[in-house]
């Protein structure tokens, strides 16, 4: 069975397309069919694999046009490889920021990406969706598509404030959904020689302590190099801290999910 985890925070900024890009990078240096899906307008996920979200075509957009059509959704046509063994994308356009416009009120636009990733079973070991930050109907096919809910938030004051509205959003979906949906904080950019992130990240564990991931994301410099260099920065650099840091928080989203298997069984 696939797994799908989403990335998603009602704030900028916050490293949601560089944890979408280091799991996914991991997973597949580890040998799993990994697909990352690009629900963001902006298209940060599809430029960092070197494509182009104003030109796009035949991506996310094309298949909420299929869904409001009638016609069966066929996302394995908008799959794209990367240059990365076991590493694939579906693409964002510029265009998908319309879509609450033309079709956010028509019946079904909601389930559209669950869809299509069931469209897609036996291909992939793991699906991950990259969010937009705001709430409209793309967010709301990604919590709808989902296991899990990653929310990474920055160890910063104005950040910590905005989690409280995505998990008000969690909360709104939560009702429509025949299952609960488990989601984790990921604290990130942390810098331990300030105080400000060293305080936010002591706020975030006094107040979110049920939910919060109890490592830390690193601010590292090499982040910025791999986006550079179109790569993934644990494939590109597998000892830097950031990579570290992400396979803990990878260990610790399996261990929970072997966890709950054992569980069922």
């Amino acid at each position: 069975m696939t797994v799908v985890w989403a990335v998603a925070n009602q704030k900028g900024g916050v490293g949601k397309t560089t944890s979408t890009v280091s799991l996914g990078g991991l997973l597949a240096a580890r040998g799993h069919e990994t697909l990352l899906v690009d629900l963001d307008p902006h298209g940060s996920l599809t430029a960092y694999f070197g494509g182009d979200p104003e030109g796009a075509t035949g991506g996310v957009y094309s298949l909420f046009h299929q869904a409001a059509e009638g016609r069966p959704i066929q996302a394995a046509g908008a799959v794209r490889a990367t240059r990365f063994d076991h590493l694939y994308i579906l693409p964002a356009s510029t265009a998908q920021a319309t879509l609450d416009r033309q079709l956010g009120t028509r019946e079904g636009m909601g389930l559209v990406i669950k869809r299509a990733i069931q469209g897609l079973q036996g291909r992939f070991e793991y699906v991950l969706l990259d969010c937009p930050p705001m709430l409209g109907v793309l967010m709301v096919n990604a919590l709808a598509a989902c296991s899990k809910l990653l929310i990474p938030v920055q160890t910063e004051y104005l950040a910590i404030r905005g989690l409280d509205r995505m998990l008000q959003t969690l909360k709104m979906i939560q009702r429509s959904r025949k299952d609960s949906l488990e989601y984790v904080v990921v604290p990130t950019l942390f810098d331990r020689r300030t105080r400000a992130s060293t305080q936010a990240l002591w706020e975030l564990r006094d107040n979110y302590s049920d939910c919060l991931w109890q490592g830390v994301i690193t601010v590292d410099t090499k982040f910025r190099e791999a986006a550079i260099a179109g790569m993934p920065l644990p494939i590109m650099a597998p000892d830097a801290r950031g990579t570290e840091a992400y396979a803990r928080l990878l260990a610790s989203l399996l261990g929970q999910d072997d966890f709950r298997q054992r569980a069922a069984s």
